[in-house]
């Protein structure tokens, strides 16, 4: 597991939580920290922007609800990420 997104994660939950960050741990719930859904949502929003990854909606191959199943998540979307990288956008042609 990847320290950086580990404590990345982990920061991006207790800031949109409004919670201390050492409350969050890699065995915790989104449940367990007290975080409403409409906060886990934004939370998912918030790492999708920062990582810069599409979360999976209501994948069963994923959990989502745990902080292990962020961070394992995340990781598992970066490596795909970096081991198909998205084609360059196309520069329209010089007029």
């Amino acid at each position: 597991m990847s320290d950086d997104v580990q404590t990345t994660v982990f920061s991006i939950i207790a800031k949109e939580a409004d919670i201390d960050v050492a409350k969050v741990t890699l065995d915790s719930t989104l449940k367990d920290l007290e975080i409403a859904s409409l906060d886990a949502i934004q939370i998912i929003f918030e790492i999708e922007d920062h990582f810069k990854i599409q979360m999976p909606d209501r994948d069963p191959n994923f959990d989502t609800e745990s902080v292990k199943g962020l961070v394992e998540t995340v990781e598992k979307l970066l490596a795909d990420k970096a081991a198909n990288p998205a084609p360059p956008t196309a520069t329209p042609p010089a007029a």
